[in-house]
């Protein structure tokens, strides 16, 4: 095994060294760089094909040295295995070479494929290729367990299944982080056993044939059904969730193409996927492949797009898009998108928008921190994308960063805080006093590019050192991979300066529990997309098929390829299709919940499934059903409210309103929840006489079919009378829940107007208060109410 590079170019991208993206497969490019050439190198085929990185870095200095040591001087079977000596594209494309250092055995287009990264990548990189294979995005586990857990099929929070077959051999301790994070980390995990599983098996298959979908001999019909709708979630499950993992190259289409493994995040693919580079035997007409052959990672990995003369470094949001485009929706949130049922506004020639991710897009307003350059690795770190060797259940299990751990509060600065700030659940295992700085890096992270630490280098929330953000004095600066340097808005600077709004100064200083109790984009998110009902069709009438992803990813082969990574192949079909719609999107002024670090968040639908199955007949088995599952001690509808950070934070909070004088806000519904009360029931709609209800004529049909027991709306969390929860809030931790009574009943003030405005009809009175002519606005209001508290006080009033 070759030791591990010591790369000045590479930060919160380690995990990934050399590689060539599966888009190139239908021509077997190879990669070397533009300075060398030779009668041993692949150039003299692939004349003009970038270099994978800068021929002067540290990183292709040694990948050359070992391809030199295999009897290639430009390096590029120590990526992709091949014979650059041979006198034909055939022979070329075969084999490896015996002394491969990672017992390479074939030929790879992919080297950054899950299924050999360990061949390649791994070279250089072994405990992040290690780290990576037990990382949710391989995995998938959070994604698996909470879309089981709303069909019912998997009732409870403990996390079982992943991808593929994966057990965390090496024991509990993390494998990456100071000595404080795996202590903090380790405490979390005693804590939360079925958050942290220690082996997880690959999701069970779907049916293989119509006979398992039949109804048996003495079978009850609720026996029968729920049964049917076991294998419907996890027809459901393998072929519209799991296409996202790196385990396979995904749906290829307009924003989606990518590479697998390694080469899903380092690989720039534009959204077209078109090839703009200079190698001459890659079909630049093509959808599929790459957009330049360079890797893209931290600042100094630079990509040149000779086709415009763009060079940009980091991964830009969209790469991440490609995956990050369902579920919560983060990715395209980021930037702005949220998708519609709608083809306007229209192209030229009256032809509908184009589909990116499959959908349309609406744009309501970016992320500030996409808005300043900011790409997603300048806050998420190593471990919030590779891992740190642990199995993880979730996102909040892996992600260690807090908005605090940056921009601190108005009364202390982030090294002033204590560890476990922001995570009140999870912090049992955080030592007391402030967090302070660190100095220097550890060695897993100086495998890329190491910042001068100034002050010295900040720290997350559970203890590791942030490579990119450190301190001057009393500001905060963050280096960004795309190329600059911003200084952190500090809160404590802006209340010693005064420089917060009167409402920022009230709700972020003044009233302390708002600190202490809410996460910073609850009341920071601008906005959250809001997808109101997912109805699921699952069709098995004959003929109906769809990828099943998982099977596709399990049947891959010694150059790294999958059944369907190549293109113009399709993966391994299952029988039955899904189909997915929707009842109603909103994206303004999102629920708030409890999350499970036990702070209140935005909420957002969730996998609020409702599901329709169609037998192999072509009969209905199962019409408009929704689950029950058991949520904080009640039985409730499992139609999910995920707690949800929603990754569009603006300046301007919500206001004061929004919250505390919404019922939606804190959980009754939409309008206090009197909308679509009417669910339950079937709807008919055509004359009739309205002084007896009945239909005129005897053609009449349903135009809304009932979903049983869904009497309310989707948006309602919470039934005011009783003030119990009735749908399921989160389904990963036990925190997780609607606002509790107490907090609601605090959090109201509705019909507050009615204590000063009820003495109107009192004229002498009335005059005394109002002394100015017309209707007051909002500023002259509180002139008068700040006026009549003072005068209070004076006299005593209580």
């Amino acid at each position: 095994m070759v030791g591990k590079l010591k790369i000045g170019a590479i930060t919160v991208i380690a995990g990934t060294t050399m590689m060539l993206s599966a888009a190139m497969h239908e021509k077997g490019s190879t990669v070397v760089p533009k300075s060398v050439s030779g009668g041993d190198s692949c150039v003299k085929c692939h004349k003009g094909i970038e270099s994978i990185r800068d021929p002067k870095s540290d990183m292709m200095k040694q990948i050359v040295a070992m391809g030199k040591g295999m009897g290639d001087s430009g390096g590029c079977v120590v990526c992709h295995g091949g014979n650059p000596k041979a006198g034909t594209a055939e022979e070329a494309h075969k084999g490896a070479p015996k002394a491969h250092p990672g017992g390479l055995t074939a030929f790879v287009r992919d080297p950054g494929s899950y299924w050999i990264m360990d061949k390649t990548c791994g070279l250089c990189h072994a405990d992040t290729v290690a780290n990576m294979k037990k990382a949710l995005m391989a995995t998938e586990a959070g994604k698996i367990q909470g879309n089981l857990h709303t069909w019912g099929t998997e009732p409870t929070m403990k996390v079982k299944f992943a991808n593929y077959d994966i057990k965390d051999e090496d024991g509990a301790k993390p494998a990456w982080g100071t000595d404080t994070y795996k202590k903090y980390m380790l405490a979390m995990i005693h804590k939360f056993p079925d958050q942290f599983p220690t082996e997880l098996k690959q999701l069970p298959p779907p049916p293989k044939s119509d006979a398992q979908l039949e109804k048996k001999p003495g079978e009850s019909e609720a026996a029968y059904q729920a049964r049917v709708a076991y294998h419907a979630s996890i027809t459901y499950q393998r072929s519209d969730c799991q296409r996202c993992h790196i385990g396979v190259r995904g749906r290829k289409g307009r924003g989606d193409w990518r590479g697998m493994g390694c080469s899903a995040c380092h690989i720039p693919y534009g959204n077209e996927g078109f090839y703009e580079g200079g190698d001459p035997t890659i079909d630049k007409k093509e959808h599929g492949h790459l957009l330049v052959h360079e890797m893209q990672a931290s600042r100094e990995a630079k990509v040149h797009v000779p086709s415009t003369g763009v060079t940009f470094s980091g991964i830009h949001p969209e790469t991440c898009n490609s995956c990050h485009n369902r579920g919560k929706r983060i990715g395209v949130s980021y930037m702005g998108l949220m998708e519609q049922p709608y083809s306007s506004p229209l192209m030229p020639g009256g032809k509908a928008q184009l589909k990116t991710h499959g959908k349309r897009y609406k744009h309501i307003k970016e992320d500030l921190h996409f808005k300043a350059g900011m790409t997603c690795q300048d806050c998420h770190t190593s471990i919030d994308m590779h891992g740190d060797g642990t199995l993880y259940g979730s996102t909040l299990g892996q992600v260690e960063i807090e908005c605090s751990d940056c921009h601190g509060t108005t009364r202390k600065y982030p090294w002033e805080l204590r560890m476990g700030y922001g995570e009140k659940e999870f912090a049992m295992g955080a030592p007391k006093g402030p967090r302070g700085l660190s100095k220097k890096l550890p060695a897993w992270m100086q495998q890329g590019t190491v910042y001068k630490p100034m002050d010295g280098y900040l720290l997350t929330t559970r203890g590791n050192p942030f490579g990119n953000v450190v301190k001057k004095g009393n500001k905060v600066i963050v280096h960004l991979a795309s190329g600059k340097d911003l200084e952190v808005p500090l809160l404590k600077n802006k209340e010693k300066k005064k420089q917060l709004s009167e409402a920022g100064e009230v709700a972020m200083h003044q009233v302390k529990a708002h600190m202490d109790k809410l996460e910073c984009y609850s009341c920071h998110s601008d906005w959250a997309p809001q997808c109101y009902g997912c109805h699921v069709k699952v069709d098995y009438t004959k003929g109906k098929s769809k990828i099943d992803w998982i099977a596709s990813g399990s049947t891959h082969f010694a150059n790294g390829e999958t059944s369907e990574s190549v293109l113009g192949t399709h993966g391994k079909k299952q029988i039955g299709k899904a189909h997915e719609t929707r009842s109603y999107l909103r994206w303004e002024d999102p629920i708030l919940g409890i999350n499970g670090e036990g702070l209140v968040t935005p909420i957002i639908p969730g996998c609020q499934v409702t599901y329709t199955i169609i037998g192999p007949d072509g009969q209905t088995v199962v019409l408009n059903k929704q689950a029950r599952v058991m949520d904080n001690g009640l039985k409730v509808d499992a139609i999910d409210m995920s707690p949800v950070q929603p990754h569009t934070t603006g300046k301007k909070a919500r206001s004061c309103e929004s919250c505390h004088s919404n019922p939606k806000a804190l959980g009754y519904g939409i309008a206090d929840g009197q909308f679509l009360t009417d669910q339950d029931k079937d709807l008919k709609v055509d004359l009739q006489d309205l002084a007896t209800g009945k239909f005129a004529s005897k053609h009449t049909t349903i135009q809304i079919k009932a979903i049983p027991g869904m009497n309310f709306d989707w948006s309602k969390v919470v039934d005011r009378k009783t003030g119990k929860q009735i749908v399921n809030v989160g389904s990963h931790w036990p925190a997780s829940r609607a606002l509790d009574k107490e907090m609601r009943d605090k959090m109201e003030r509705t019909g507050v107007c009615m204590g000063c405005h009820k003495n109107m009809t009192k004229e002498k009175l009335w005059s005394k208060v109002n002394r100015t002519p017309g209707i007051l606005s909002d500023k002259q209001h509180q002139e008068v109410m700040d006026k009549l508290l003072h005068a209070g006080a004076k006299s005593g009033l209580k």
